[in-house]
């Protein structure tokens, strides 16, 4: 599996449409993904998944009003459940002949929730879209279920995960039975992960209970960043704390340390009385620019600091995102990337 920030033929995105996801913010949703297309398109192009002509119209509106190149968006008419492609999307691999490949996990709503029917088909669809073989991931004649959300790589055979996430036996619970060994073959025989570096948990809030790309990301191919919570009385602080020192102990394929950046997070946001997962570690690579969800927060211009430093090569800038992780997720969680042909 390449790493994110090389170069990409196209981002997916799928057009927001389930008002469950942003209770009274639909609306303003679409302006925030119109501002994501319009930082992504100087650099490629977007594959947007819409669910029908009049839902195509909408997001049309939209972005020609933003000022986004039509010309630089396929549309897609497949009808989803939500829109968080990360986890739905196609993952992409390189061969050893260097064509693309998709990779076929069985997506089941986070194991979490009914609906999910819509969503499962998009790997599909996509492969038969851009022609490409796809490859259902098995396991001793099992559909595995992955979220690409759950996993991020150095491009070079290293893979970072969680516990929670892929291994808990009784919460939110994948794939019973796989033990950590299953896992990692699966890993190896279908990314090319030949050293996978388990993390412990996730950040509160996180709905899909320990996504690595909530916290822990490259941004090379030996560089982390991980988010640090230095309020000892939040519940984030022991966690990542302990994921820091599982990550100063870890090391990557070619035997070398990681070089460890701590990225700051923002002050907790809630709705009601949920505890919602902002943290700047969800950025997305794009060709022309990384975007960077910001909160209001004075940690904003912190992070945008550390990681315009990590990325010289591209511009770096915020997405308001205060609004967009009512949702539970942010830039990375909503966006796949399609690597470029060869």
């Amino acid at each position: 599996m390449p790493a994110e920030w090389d170069r990409h033929d196209a981002t997916w995105l799928g057009w927001p449409h389930n008002p469950t996801d942003w209770p009274g913010k639909l609306g303003v949703i679409h302006w925030v993904y119109a501002e994501i297309c319009r930082k992504l398109t100087p650099g490629e192009k977007i594959h947007l998944l819409v669910n029908s002509a009049k839902h195509e119209a909408l997001a049309r509106s939209v972005l020609t009003a933003a000022c986004v190149p039509l010309n630089r968006i396929r549309f897609f008419r497949w009808p989803t459940n939500r829109g968080w492609t990360r986890d739905t999307g196609p993952i992409f691999v390189r061969r050893p002949d260097r064509k693309l490949a998709i990779i076929g996990f069985r997506f089941n709503a986070w194991a979490k929730y009914p609906d999910w029917q819509r969503d499962a088909k998009i790997t599909r669809l996509a492969a038969k879209a851009l022609r490409l073989p796809l490859f259902p991931a098995e396991f001793r004649g099992r559909h595995v279920v992955l979220e690409g959300g759950s996993i991020d790589v150095n491009g070079r055979g290293t893979l970072l995960t969680t516990e929670e996430c892929l291994l808990d036996p009784k919460v939110q619970v994948r794939n019973p039975g796989l033990s950590r060994g299953d896992m990692e073959a699966v890993l190896r025989d279908y990314l090319g992960a030949t050293n996978v570096l388990w993390l412990n948990k996730g950040i509160a809030g996180d709905d899909t209970h320990g996504h690595v790309d909530d916290f822990c990301r490259f941004t090379d191919h030996h560089t982390v960043v991980l988010a640090e919570e230095t309020h000892r009385a939040d519940s984030n602080h022991r966690v990542l704390e302990e994921n820091r020192e599982r990550l100063e102990g870890m090391r990557l394929e070619d035997g070398s340390r990681i070089d460890l950046v701590r990225l700051p997070m923002p002050a907790p946001l809630y709705f009601e009385d949920l505890r919602l997962p902002a943290s700047y570690a969800n950025f997305y690579i794009g060709n022309a620019a990384v975007i960077v969800p910001t909160f209001n927060d004075p940690n904003d211009r912190i992070a945008l600091g550390i990681l315009g430093e990590l990325f010289p090569d591209r511009p770096v800038v915020g997405i308001h995102a205060v609004d967009l992780v009512l949702g539970l997720g942010t830039l990375h969680c909503l966006s796949q990337q399609q690597p470029a042909a060869s």
